[in-house]
This record gives C-alpha cells, structure tokens and sequence, in this order.
C-alpha cells in the first residue's frame, strides 16, 4: 500500500494575548511618540529595501523599563520557550536552563509603506506580535500581508498538472498572514519574508524580534 510521508516541514506557532485590548493601547501610545522623536529612536543603519512610510526602531526595545515592554517580552518569550521546549524534547529541568538573548524592535507603516524580502541571521526563531492591524481598504485583500517564501522554491521550477494543485503541507505557494491586533507569530529566522504594501488608513503597528539561545551548565 502507498505510504506518503512529509519529510520537510517548517514549525510555525500562534497564540494570542489574553488581554490584547489593554496591552496595545499602551504600546501603540508609547511607540507613535517614541516614532516623533525622530532619529533618536529609529534604525540608524537599516539594510532590508523598504520606504518612508514605514518607520523601524532601534533593536532594543525589550531592554525598555516599560511595564507594557515588560508584559510584552514575557507574553513573547515565554511562548518561545514552550516553543523550543516541545520541538526539542527538553524536559523541564533542560528548558530551565535555557537562556534566550533578543534583539526587538517596533514598526509603525502607513499607507503604502512596505518591508522587503528578508531573514534574520544569527537567530533559530523570529516571532512577529501585532499591536494594530490599520484600517485596510477593503478592495485589496493583500493589503499588509506578512508573507513568507515557500522555502521549497526548486518546485516551482516547473508547474504542471501533476504538482501544482498540491494539498497542504506540500504546496508550493507562498504563505501570506493579515496580522490581527494581540496575535503573535513564530517561526525559524531562516524563512524567508516580507511585508506586503500596506494600503489602508491609520497605522499598522507591529513588534519583531529574534532569538538566539544556549543551555546553561547544570549545576555540580
């Protein structure tokens, strides 16, 4: 009998905060007068294509004194290390060794802003928390989509009858993602992706940030 097995999956993982309403409040005043003061707050050395109307900070944000930050980076990192935990088969005694070093930041994008085809190298998961989604029209479905590359890109090579109706988790099309407001995103920093241009009103307001880990000694 014909056995079909999936060798090469990607693990991604969502969760949404208990209490998004009141949290994103906090953080969306915080990051829009954080964004007026201009160049003491932005990425003073940004690299990934993208244009003006889109803000990015500094990479510091989860050392912030905030209680929002403070709220936020628990929420974020205690789901990554569950994360981790699962996908590595560490026991409870492992995973309390483990230590998780961040850089973080915060984007704010209004109309027709837009972040380019990128990775985050020197990290094993990124994660990507939405504070606001923005108001988009409702003509343009892809509007602000966080999309992520199929990793498998050597199938698209050739497309025809016989791969390119593939049931999930083998298709080969590209996976794209309309943030809502508290949810939260993880997944390898290898991936490849982009935000799609944002067209709508208000501000889409999100958070990233990227993790590299190690295993403490236990203790002799």
């Amino acid at each position: 009998m014909l056995q079909i097995n999936g060798l090469f999956p990607v693990p991604f993982a969502f969760d949404t905060h208990a209490d998004p309403a009141r949290l994103n409040a906090a953080l969306r005043s915080l990051f829009i007068a954080r964004e007026k003061e201009g160049t003491r707050y932005a990425n003073p050395g940004p690299i990934t294509l993208r244009n003006k109307p889109l803000f990015e900070s500094t990479f510091h944000l989860f050392s912030w004194p905030e209680p929002e930050i403070a709220e936020l980076r628990e929420f974020c990192l205690s789901r990554v290390r569950q994360l981790v935990g699962e996908l590595n088969n560490y026991d409870a005694a492992t995973r309390q060794r483990l230590d998780i070093h961040t850089d973080a930041w915060f984007h704010v994008t209004r109309r027709n802003g837009f972040f380019g085809v990128h990775n985050h190298p020197l990290a094993s998961w990124s994660g990507v928390y939405c504070v606001s989604a923005g108001q988009h029209d409702v003509d343009d479905p892809d509007s602000g989509l966080l999309n992520f590359l199929h990793p498998h890109i050597g199938q698209a090579m050739y497309v025809d009858a016989g791969n390119e109706f593939l049931k999930q988790p083998f298709g080969i099309q590209n996976f794209g993602l309309s943030l809502q407001p508290g949810q939260l995103i993880l997944f390898p920093s290898w991936l490849l992706h982009q935000v799609l241009s944002f067209h709508g009103e208000g501000e889409r307001i999100t958070v990233a940030f990227n993790c590299a880990m190690s295993l403490r000694k236990e203790n002799t």
